[in-house]
C-alpha cells in the first residue's frame, strides 16, 4: 500500500480526542494549515478549534470518511478500541490508503491488533504515544515514540514536526507503545524521588526555591524536577497528566513486565502509592499530587505549610 504525500493543501486530517494534550496538538496541525475534522465526547472542548475553521463530526466514523489521516488520543485502551475498531469507529469508514495514528498511551497488543485489522482493509496504522505533558503539547515540543511501517512513518514527517521535537521510529507495530512503557517506568520511579526530596527539604527548614536552584543544575537534575518541582512548591496540583491515566499506564507496564517475567519493584511501589492517591479521591489531579500522599505518611500537611 502506498501512502500519498502529506501536505497542508492536499491532506485532510481527522482528530479524535481533545483532552489536556490533544487540544493543543490538534491546534498545532490547524495552525500549520491542515483542514481538520474533529470529534470528542464533549463538543464544547472543540469550540475554539471550530471557531478557527475546523469541521465537526458526530462520530469517529464520520471523522474518518472526511479524512486522509486520522489521529486519536483518548483515555484508556477500551476507548481506543471503541473509537477505532467499534461499529462507529474510524476504521469502519477510512478509505483505502488512509492512515490511522493512535497517540494514546495504550497496550502494545492492541496496537498490533489495530495494525492487522487495518491492513486487511488496505489501511495503514501507526502507534505513536507521546511524552511531554501539557507543557510539551502547548509548545509543540513532545517526544513522539512511533511503531509501524517505516515508509508510513516517514511520510507523516510534516505532521510529526508540527507537534513534537523528538521523533523516533522505534520499530514495527506496538514498538511505540513498548517505548512509552519504558518512559512511564522512568517517570514513575523518578517522581517519587522528586516528592521525597522536596519533603526532606521542607522538613529540614530549607528555602525550597534555593534548594531547587542548587540541585536542578547538577547530577540530580531531571525533566520531572524542573517541570513538576515548581508546581509542587506552589501547591499547583492541576493536571498536566491525570493520575488515573498514569495508573492505567503503570498497569499496562506491569502486565507487560509479568508477561516477560520481569520483576520491576520500583514501578510496583509507584503503582501502590498512586493507587492510594486515587482511593483518596484524587485521581483527576496531576501526578505531582503524589507529594500530598507522601507528606501524609510523615504527618506533614503539605498544603498548609508556610
Amino acid at each position: 500500500m502506498r501512502i500519498a504525500q502529506v501536505h497542508p493543501q492536499q491532506t485532510r486530517v481527522g482528530w479524535i480526542g481533545l483532552g489536556v494534550m490533544g487540544r493543543s496538538m490538534a491546534a498545532h496541525l490547524q495552525q500549520a494549515g491542515y483542514a481538520l475534522t474533529l470529534f470528542t465526547r464533549t463538543k464544547a472542548k472543540a469550540q475554539d478549534l471550530l471557531d478557527a475553521g475546523a469541521a465537526w463530526a458526530d462520530t469517529p466514523a464520520s471523522v474518518a470518511e472526511r479524512s486522509d489521516v486520522v489521529f486519536s488520543i483518548v483515555g484508556f485502551p477500551s476507548d481506543v478500541r471503541q473509537v477505532i475498531l467499534g461499529a462507529d469507529g474510524a476504521l469502519s469508514r477510512l478509505r483505502e490508503g488512509g492512515v490511522l495514528v493512535d497517540m494514546t498511551t495504550s497496550e502494545p497488543e492492541l496496537a498490533k491488533e489495530i495494525y492487522e485489522k487495518a491492513s486487511q482493509r488496505g489501511v495503514h496504522s501507526v502507534d505513536a504515544p507521546v511524552s511531554g505533558g501539557d507543557v510539551g503539547a502547548r509548545n509543540a515540543a513532545l517526544s513522539i515514540m512511533i511503531g509501524g511501517d517505516a515508509e508510513v512513518v516517514q511520510a507523516l514527517n510534516p505532521l510529526w514536526d508540527a507537534m513534537g521535537k523528538t521523533i523516533v521510529h522505534q520499530g514495527p507495530a506496538g514498538a511505540g507503545q513498548h517505548t512509552k512503557m519504558v518512559n512511564q517506568t522512568l517517570i514513575a520511579t523518578g517522581i517519587i524521588g522528586v516528592c521525597e526530596a522536596l519533603l526532606y527539604a521542607h522538613k529540614a527548614g530549607l528555602d525550597i526555591q534555593a534548594v531547587l536552584k542548587s540541585v536542578s543544575g547538577g547530577a540530580a537534575g531531571s525533566w520531572s524536577l524542573t517541570n513538576y518541582g515548581p508546581r509542587i512548591v506552589a501547591n499547583d496540583l492541576q493536571p498536566g497528566f491525570y493520575v488515573e491515566h498514569f495508573l492505567k499506564d503503570m498497569r499496562i507496564a506491569l502486565q507487560e513486565a509479568a508477561r516477560m517475567k520481569l520483576a520491576l519493584p520500583g514501578l510496583g511501589l509507584a503503582q501502590q502509592l498512586y493507587t492510594a492517591m486515587e482511593a483518596q479521591g484524587d485521581g483527576r489531579l496531576g501526578i505531582q499530587g503524589l507529594q500530598v500522599v507522601l507528606a501524609k505518611l510523615s504527618g506533614v500537611d503539605w498544603s498548609s505549610r508556610e
